[in-house]
């Protein structure tokens, strides 16, 4: 059955309405026009607007198929209050072609309610007062399910007032637990799981233009007033932050993003400036960009330390790696700059592990009796081994053309495959057995060889070089 899923305002003042047989309503205006329903053209297009709400605020969860939640706790002071801030949202939207109906309230299904059944088309409720707000609104609009909603009509609880005044153990005992839960929803007595499409940060400074911007010197500067902005609130609270997104919101409602991390917590503006600097050129303002805004991420709370008195004193570790460890991170890529840490497992292949550059340590090292290469090599080079017995440490390897003879060797270390992670046929072949040496040559330098699997009587040994002691 055909059903109208959107009606015009011209049409809904013929008396035509969502859900009503296509039949039914050409009857009512033989003058109807339609279109076909397009349920995911509809999705993408929220998901675009709720791409392009970031601009008032981080906390932006699509309603489907026509409604956004916008969490502005902390943000409305930006555009000198929630009024402003609900103006400028209709303002920007209508101009766009798209009219809405919009509700500032304490809870989001009392903000739901009052922007779909509310009498103005923008409704701000004062603090602690949803529910009275609330009260002269239609059941339906708790987000009921249609026949619940029709059931509780027809008893005469017409408003949320009524309902609201019954026990709430009577409500489910009768319609089942939704509708309590809606209303204590609705009143914001229950809490809400919605889907941000980033999860709320109060962590936002913003900075709006009267004429848009588009040349690379006012990037340039916005980038360090939109950073000093924040990191002063950052700095008052105590707080750094390890990531910073810029974006640029152009007029087209295109929105342009720019991260950058931190090695450390940090909020000095200057630096965090400089490090967004030479990816500002990936910007394109097309017809120019009205908007900016900056979002502290992976915050922590970090302490003001004195530096150190004595002048010629050795430089303190984060004041002057860091900074080093940030410029070579964002310019090289996150994957491209760590440090090893000790992994617990025998394999060598499997026993260091990355972490972050100046992460601290866990306090586990490598096993001092069974000491690794510093260099590893990716994959094993062959060697041609000489042994006083097939079993002994080799006397000499040749290695790259070159002759390595032997004065000290330590060894062997018998490795075999870690049969608990799955591979047991691997395990259980004598072949995947090496017994490792650690050898040193005449002229100082230390090896990691092995030899593949045990000594079979008449077969030549297999001897690779796995690593570099230094």
């Amino acid at each position: 059955m055909r059903r109208l899923t959107a009606v015009s305002e011209g049409a809904a003042a013929l008396g035509l309405f969502v859900g009503q047989k296509a039949t039914d309503a050409a009857a009512l205006a033989p003058e109807l026009i339609t279109a076909e329903a397009e349920p995911a053209a509809d999705l993408a297009a929220l998901g675009a607007l709720t791409e392009w709400c970031a601009r008032f605020s981080p906390a932006v969860a699509a309603d489907p198929p026509d409604g956004l939640f916008l969490d502005i706790t902390g943000v409305a002071h930006l555009w000198g209050g929630e009024e402003a801030m609900i103006d400028d949202l209709i303002a920007r939207l209508a101009a766009s072609g798209v009219p809405i109906r919009a509700a500032v309230a304490g809870a989001p299904g009392a903000a739901w309610a009052l922007a779909r059944f509310g009498r103005e088309a923008a409704i701000i409720v004062p603090p602690e007062e949803d529910a009275r707000w609330l009260a002269s609104l239609p059941v339906t609009a708790l987000r009921l399910e249609p026949s619940v909603a029709a059931q509780i009509a027809r008893l005469g609880l017409a408003t949320i007032g009524a309902l609201g005044a019954l026990p709430r153990a009577s409500l489910t005992r009768r319609f089942g637990p939704q509708v309590a839960l809606r209303l204590d929803q609705a009143l914001g007595q229950v809490g809400e799981a919605l889907t941000f499409r980033r999860p709320p940060n109060p962590w936002f400074a913003r900075l709006a233009f009267a004429e848009p911007i588009s040349a690379p010197e006012d990037f340039a500067r916005v980038s360090a007033d939109i950073a000093a902005l924040l990191c002063r609130r950052l700095e008052a609270e105590g707080q750094g932050a390890r990531r910073f997104e810029l974006a640029f919101h152009r007029l087209d409602g295109v929105v342009q993003r720019l991260t950058i991390g931190l090695a450390l917590p940090g909020r000095e503006a200057a630096r965090i400036a400089r490090l967004f600097a030479p990816h500002l050129e990936k910007i394109d303002p097309g017809f120019g960009v009205e908007i900016v805004t900056l979002t502290a991420e992976d915050v922590a709370s970090i302490a003001e330390r004195q530096g150190a008195l004595d002048p010629d004193a050795a430089a303190d570790l984060e004041a002057n790696l860091a900074p080093l460890i940030d410029r070579l991170t964002n310019r090289l890529g996150e994957k491209a700059v760590w440090r090893a840490a000790p992994f617990p497992s025998h394999d060598p292949r499997r026993a260091a592990t990355r972490r972050p550059a100046l992460s601290p340590p866990d306090g586990e090292g490598w096993d001092p009796d069974r000491p690794r290469p510093l260099r590893l090599f990716r994959r094993p080079e062959p060697v041609e081994v000489m042994a006083r017995v097939p079993d002994d440490p080799p006397v000499i390897f040749h290695w790259r053309g070159g002759a390595h003879r032997v004065r000290r060797a330590e060894g062997p270390e018998r490795l075999a495959s870690e049969w608990w992670r799955g591979d047991f046929a691997a395990a259980a072949d004598p072949a995947r057995i090496r017994d490792y040496y650690r050898v040193e040559d005449e002229a100082g330098g230390r090896f990691w060889l092995f030899r593949a699997g045990p000594h079979q009587p008449g077969a030549p040994a297999q001897w690779w070089l796995h690593g570099l002691f230094g």
